[in-house]
C-alpha cells in the first residue's frame, strides 16, 4: 500500500484515506495533485511542535507603534542623521 517517501495523490487519498491517515499519525505524508506536492498531513504533536517553534514576530506600522517606541525610533533616526551629516566630507 504505502509508496516510498509517504507521498500519495489526491485520488489515492479519496480511495485509501484510512490507511493514509494511519500513516500520517506515524510520519508526515505528502499529498500531490497533478504530480506536484500540495498538502502535508501530520499528527497533532508534530503540528504543535512546529507552531511552538515558529517565529512569533509580527509586522506593524508607525501608526500601530506605542508612543514610547515611536519616540525611541525617532531618536534613533535623528542620531543616525546627525552621524551621517558629521561623517560627510
Amino acid at each position: 500500500m504505502p509508496r516510498s517517501g509517504g507521498s500519495y495523490s489526491t485520488s489515492e487519498l479519496s480511495r485509501k484515506s484510512g490507511d493514509i491517515i494511519a500513516e500520517a499519525l506515524r510520519r508526515p505524508v505528502t499529498i500531490t495533485q497533478r504530480n506536484k506536492p500540495r498538502l502535508v498531513l501530520l499528527n497533532i504533536e508534530d503540528y504543535a511542535r512546529l507552531v511552538r517553534q515558529s517565529d512569533s514576530r509580527s509586522a506593524g506600522t508607525i501608526e500601530t507603534m506605542s508612543d514610547s517606541l515611536f519616540a525611541d525610533f525617532e531618536s534613533a533616526v535623528e542620531a543616525y542623521a546627525q552621524e551621517d551629516e558629521t561623517g560627510r566630507t
